[in-house]
């Protein structure tokens, strides 16, 4: 039996599990998960990236710390499509009615595309989230990618004929 020391070495990078398991979705979704969290990472450049691989969604949050609950917004990623989820959207100010959800805490926009998190509406909704961030994220920094939970049981990432 190897010690626990180099079990962890041996243990694939955050980066080749991330990609694995983005790789469990279609083409096309992986294609839109890569693109958003680049997009993401582009207004969040300091946030560290919480990614979970949970039975029902896979979810990379992109938080000030590495507590989920400073989360500011989180990717979400099913069968059915992506989302961006808002930790604290129920407070947010959404004169636009974009956000979905109703939730006492969490609201979502859904990302059909990588533009839509490049509309003037949506980037004032993340904008006002990272305002309202406490504790605000890092000045500096280029954040971090930990991988917080990955579930044996899952949810198919792509849809099958039960679920179309």
């Amino acid at each position: 039996m190897k010690p626990a020391a180099q079990k962890t070495s041996l243990a694939a990078s955050p980066e080749k599990q991330l990609a694995g398991f983005i790789a469990k979705f279609t083409s096309a979704h992986a294609q839109l998960i890569r693109a958003c969290r680049a997009e993401i990472r582009k207004l969040l450049p300091t946030a560290t990236e919480l990614v979970y691989d949970n039975y029902n969604f896979f979810v990379i949050g992109f938080s000030a710390t590495e507590r989920p609950s400073h989360s500011i917004v989180s990717l979400a990623a099913g069968a059915n499509g992506v989302g961006l989820s808002f930790y604290y959207g129920a407070k947010l100010p959404d004169p636009q009615r974009l956000l979905l959800g109703m939730g006492s805490q969490n609201r979502f926009v859904r990302l059909p595309s990588v533009e839509t998190l490049r509309d003037p509406g949506v980037l004032a909704l993340v904008n006002a989230a990272i305002a309202q961030a406490d504790p605000a994220l890092p000045l500096k920094g280029g954040g971090n990618l930990i991988i917080r939970s990955i579930s044996a049981k899952q949810r198919p990432r792509r849809k099958t004929e039960s679920t179309k």
